[in-house]
């Protein structure tokens, strides 16, 4: 864990969700490899993949296919929609790193890249509907991760102000760009590009969290 580290808890505690709270990256990888085997381009591998910042498919997508995004967006969401539910799992320890969090009344949020519907039907189907009071993915504000929009909204109605007293938990780059963007503590888990960025919280994973929220 690094030197950033909060003294007290927070009022809010902001998630991402692909690869921070569940394990989704096979059926993006997946779906990814589809798409550009469609467009004729040639398929990612997976150093590739992890390499990529994961933004929303409305910043990366007319990028990487020019005048034909919509097409290729349009298949990769008809692959993912066929494939995610059957193939998501929860990260070790996150439901008890919910339900500690839910018991002390910190509020809780989803801010994600993921297409809004699509994360709403993953947090429905596994049952944490209860924990979050908003749930929002890409498309659902005017811009997505790391534009500090999201973080507003899903804090809207709370009387929480986005800063230090709001933590941020993620396991990417754009994660950690979103919380300093907002003045969000950022909270990191997992061990790629964003656990090697200054002034962050390295916990490495769900159950580190949970360590660091019961010893506060």
């Amino acid at each position: 864990m690094s030197n950033a580290m909060p003294l007290m808890l927070p009022k809010a505690i902001l998630f991402d969700w692909d690869n921070t709270l569940v394990d989704t990256w096979k059926t993006t990888f997946e779906a990814l490899n589809s798409t550009f085997t469609r467009m004729d381009r040639a398929p990612m591998t997976v150093d590739e993949f992890w390499s990529t910042p994961h933004l929303s498919l409305r910043d990366s997508f007319p990028e990487m296919f020019g005048n034909h995004w919509q097409e290729a967006e349009k298949h990769f969401y008809e692959h993912v929609f066929a494939t995610h539910i059957d193939n998501l799992d929860i990260h070790d320890g996150a439901h008890d790193l919910l339900e500690l969090i839910y018991s002390k009344g910190i509020y809780m949020g989803v801010v994600s890249n993921k297409n809004g519907p699509l994360l709403r039907r993953e947090v429905s189907h596994i049952g944490w509907d209860p924990h979050f009071g908003k749930v929002v993915g890409a498309r659902d504000t005017e811009k997505d991760k790391p534009s500090p929009i999201p973080v507003r909204a899903a804090l809207e109605n709370t009387g929480i102000i986005h800063g230090p007293d709001v933590w941020f938990v993620g396991d990417s780059i754009v994660d950690v760009m979103c919380a300093k963007a907002t003045g969000c503590v950022p909270i990191v888990v997992g061990h790629d590009e964003a656990a090697r960025q200054d002034n962050i919280v390295h916990v490495g994973d769900c159950k580190n969290l949970a360590k660091l929220i019961e010893n506060m």
